[in-house]
């Protein structure tokens, strides 16, 4: 047993050396050196391998690589290779397969063909587990355990019987009874009060609405199934072999939405995280700066792990286009500049065979003689000329409520408008953030907001009383608080909070709505700023999607008002002081131009400026600190280059700026600058200076 390094940044990804002939190891492990790799997630789909019939195990060829990766000084995260079961499995447990919600039983065949709930798949899985974990807990290569791999990502539901009589057992835990249950789904409404527990069954394919409140329930069961899951193999792990840490890899980003990663993120002694850019984002820079924002927040400030990002192409779009050259480094140190002290990759070696053999790997079916692994050796490179970064922390002054329970609910059926998505809302305030300069960290809505001067939650539709509470309070405490249309809506009974909108949030932000105005497929609204708004740039702008017939009570701004449309007269936009901060509230869609008029004014009144004044658009600047010393990442995304006035050493190119002899950063060029005498100043930074 070895403790992961957390002394360095580390690079590396999953290797699976079973598609592979056994003398391909030397190869492996010397183009491994080459390129500086320094750790791999080693048997992620290897059940079949390990366990060629039921209780026989084979594990010499496992012997035989962990031995030569310790010999070549590579760490390994070792996987419990439970992800998918083997062929034998399906044969044997014909009923532990998923079935969906129309009934239709999936067959074994590609991957996670499983069912969550499954006690005869539990059974099997940690029966692997055990014999994985005595016979490698002290070997001296193992320094994480991997537990199956990108939970729920392809059976995250599963309605056969058994998951049935486990989301019954789920429901009597919460609620306790049969009347708790009635009153939290509302069963008055369509006959559907439930006298027998059995009756309840999970939301399967019905004739017409489905109850919003089973549904709901649904994904948080769905969520905690699997979790369960994770949590069953993590204590087998830490009960024999203790002090190796244990993760799994979570999926933040645009493609998944299926986990509550807020419960999850407890569960795991180090967070992991994989992420591949989407091609049909119109920023996806942006996306996946946000991505890791959120992670680093599900670590609580602390450095995590990217486990898998891509050095190229994926093989999963529509269409997989390349990452032209010197992407791939700035993908990888803008996760690094927002906490990622590991970059992984899938995979090692790209496949030959299989549903993934067009998916990039760091060594491609090209082979070393290639402009990609020309690429990867030098990010091996700056990865070890950065290493003095590793254990710092990122600095934020910003925070961004992200909840998954408002996300299931805003995009659920038989709500005011289908064209309203959680995501779009939320990515456009992040996206604001990230073009003004200011670096974002990821919330939950009950989480700790007192270090941070601008907190933006939008379209937050389903909201507890504490965190309505929680959110108060910071604006109390002198944070700008943003909240859009079509929050604080319902309660986590996903019950509409009567009184009028929006519910939770009426006090703070001092406004009612009667009714929601939403919008028709490209229809606008246009807005007017107020004499002496504190947003001028808001005249003529437009709103899109939703409106609100709404009421600015005593001692409340109106910021702009609705000109035409459903709610011409309005006001679309308000401001509330409130002890010593203020809260905001937007009613509409605006477009990205009016949202960073409205974020540029927050952000003034809170004092927040950009990491670095004056960059030009598309340059990210980011910046990590400890106790010893502070490091600016410096990222062109432009591909136009820019001067920076910084003062320090660029770890990357060895370049010194002064003050006189500013940094000057190529087209589509990265820097780490070891900074001097640099202090970022603000109420705080929530959490993630480095200072714990």
């Amino acid at each position: 047993m070895r403790e992961w390094p957390t002394d360095r940044l580390l690079l590396g990804g999953d290797y699976n050396p079973e598609q592979w002939p056994e003398e391909t190891l030397e190869d492996d492990v010397a183009r491994m050196q080459e390129a500086g790799v320094t750790f791999a997630t080693v048997g992620v789909f290897s059940w079949a391998l390990l366990e060629p019939e039921p209780g026989r195990y084979e594990t010499a060829w496992l012997d035989r690589v962990l031995d030569r990766l310790h010999e070549a000084d590579v760490v390994v995260d070792l996987a419990t290779a439970t992800a998918s079961a083997p062929p034998w499995f399906a044969r044997l447990h014909p009923d532990a397969l998923p079935v969906t919600r129309d009934g239709l039983r999936l067959s074994h065949g590609s991957r996670q063909t499983w069912c969550p709930s499954s006690p005869d798949f539990r059974r099997r899985s940690l029966d692997l587990v055990r014999v994985l974990a005595d016979r490698y807990a002290g070997h001296p290569a193992v320094a994480m355990w991997h537990v199956g791999n990108e939970f729920g990502c392809h059976n995250l539901m599963c309605f056969c019987d058994t998951s049935a009589e486990h989301f019954r057992s789920w429901l009597l835990a919460r609620y306790g009874d049969l009347d708790g249950l009635n009153a939290a789904w509302g069963t008055t409404f369509w006959s559907q009060r439930y006298t027998e527990v059995g009756d309840v069954v999970p939301p399967r394919t019905t004739t017409a609405i489905p109850n919003p409140t089973a549904e709901l329930d649904w994904r948080r069961f769905c969520s905690d199934a699997s979790l369960a899951q994770h949590v069953a193999e993590r204590d087998l792990l830490h009960e024999l072999s203790p002090g190796v840490p244990v993760t799994t890899n979570f999926m933040v980003g645009f493609s998944f939405e299926g986990l509550d990663y807020w419960r999850w993120a407890p569960e795991q002694d180090v967070v992991s995280n994989d992420h591949y850019r989407g091609a049909h984002l119109p920023h996806p820079e942006a996306e996946l700066a946000m991505s890791a924002d959120i992670t680093r927040g599900l670590s609580g400030g602390a450095p995590w792990v990217l486990m898998e990002h891509s050095t190229s192409a994926v093989n999963w779009q529509p269409v997989n286009p390349l990452k032209p050259q010197g992407q791939m480094l700035r993908d990888s140190l803008s996760h690094v500049a927002r906490g990622a002290d590991t970059v992984g990759f899938f995979q090692w070696r790209a496949s030959v065979a299989g549903a993934e053999k067009y998916h990039s790997g760091l060594l491609p079916h090209a082979g070393t003689d290639t402009r990609r692994f020309r690429e990867v050796t030098e990010l091996g490179r700056v990865l070890r000329a950065c290493g003095e970064v590793a254990g710092s922390r990122t600095e934020s002054r910003v925070a961004v409520v992200v909840d998954y329970e408002s996300l299931w609910t805003t995009d659920a059926a038989s709500t005011p408008t289908q064209l309203h998505r959680y995501t779009d809302e939320l990515r456009a305030w992040y996206e604001a953030a990230f073009r003004a300069g200011a670096t974002v960290t990821g919330v939950s809505a009950e989480g700790d907001l007192s270090g941070y001067d601008v907190v933006l939650a939008p379209s937050l539709h389903l909201v507890s009383d504490a965190g309505a509470a929680g959110l108060a309070a910071a604006a109390g405490a002198g944070a700008q608080v943003v909240l859009t249309y079509f929050s604080g809506t319902v309660d986590p009974d996903d019950h509409v909070r009567p009184g009028g909108y929006p519910g939770a949030f009426r006090d703070l932000l001092g406004v009612r709505v009667e009714e929601f105005a939403p919008l028709l497929p490209g229809q606008r609204t246009t807005l007017r700023a107020e004499d002496g708004s504190a947003v001028p740039g808001l005249d003529r702008a437009t709103g899109t999607v939703w409106s609100e017939w709404l009421q600015a009570l005593d001692g409340t701004d109106v910021v702009a008002s609705f000109v035409d449309g459903p709610a011409a007269g309005d006001p679309a936009v308000t401001r509330r002081t409130t002890g010593a901060g203020a809260a905001w509230y937007v009613a509409t869609r605006l477009e990205p131009d009016a949202v960073d008029a409205v974020l540029g004014a927050v952000l003034g009144a809170a004092g927040v400026g950009p990491v670095v004044p004056g960059l030009p658009a598309g340059v990210d600047a980011v910046r990590r600190r400890s106790s010893t010393g502070s490091w600016l990442f410096l990222l062109d995304h432009s591909g136009a280059g820019a001067t920076v006035p910084v003062v320090g050493t660029d770890l990357v190119s060895g370049a010194v700026a002064t003050t006189g002899q500013p940094l000057v950063l190529a087209p589509g060029g990265v820097a780490v600058v070891r900074e001097t005498g640099t202090d970022s100043g603000g109420r705080g930074s929530g959490g993630d200076d480095g200072s714990a």
